[in-house]
């Protein structure tokens, strides 16, 4: 008797996240995020040590290109190229 109610109880806390998720994509909160054809949309273009720890990264997310300072304190958006841009660095 009590692992039927275990069980009951796992299955209303799953029914009640799914109601929520239902809930919050109906009302434009959650998204589904789908790699397109090619896969991933996170892509590193180029890569430029500056030495040995700091280094410029050209990354390409989604159908954005941004360059990106990585030190050992962490990494910094420097630039936003755009949508552009990202056809013309890739030819």
């Amino acid at each position: 008797m009590e692992i039927l109610r275990q069980a009951m109880a796992v299955a209303a806390v799953l029914a009640l996240l799914g109601g929520s998720l239902w809930w919050l994509r109906r009302r434009g909160f959650a998204a589904v995020v789908r790699p397109r054809r090619g896969g991933r949309l996170l892509k590193t273009l180029e890569r430029l040590p500056l030495g040995p720890q700091h280094a410029l990264h050209l990354v390409r997310v989604g159908d954005r290109v941004l360059v990106v300072g990585c030190a050992p304190g962490g990494c910094t958006l420097l630039a936003d190229v755009g949508h552009e841009a990202s056809g013309e660095l890739l030819q």
